[in-house]
């Protein structure tokens, strides 16, 4: 399993940007796996979950990214999305992309977003 992130850079406060996460390797579909997130690691800080979307469930959002970020999967594609409008500096991260099958976990490597007050 492969997940290859993009779409980070730099933008001002108040700016959107779009993240792409594209999965491939998987056995099936990208819904094979039990759920899609988003994880962010800031300058000094721990890795913290950002948005996850659970196969045939409810999304589930970071308090601070709530009514900003939108997490959505194109399943013909097999990518999954991360919106995000009125950035703020405090966004500023790496972000990365994970997927769950069962217990075990997949990650990407980062895209880097930096957000400019």
């Amino acid at each position: 399993v492969q997940l290859q992130a993009s779409g980070g850079g730099l933008v001002q406060a108040g700016g959107s940007l779009r993240l792409s996460c594209a999965v491939s390797g998987m056995p099936g579909s990208i819904f094979s796996f039990n759920d899609m997130g988003w994880y962010r690691q800031g300058p000094g800080q721990q890795r913290e979950f950002v948005a996850t979307i659970p196969r045939g469930g409810n999304t589930n959002y970071l308090d601070s990214v709530k009514g900003r970020f939108t997490i959505s999967i194109d399943n013909a594609k097999n990518i999954v999305y991360l919106q995000m409008n009125s950035l703020e500096p405090e966004d500023t991260a790496l972000y990365y992309c994970r997927a769950r099958l069962g217990g075990i976990y997949y990650w990407g490597q980062g895209t880097q977003v930096t957000v400019s007050s």
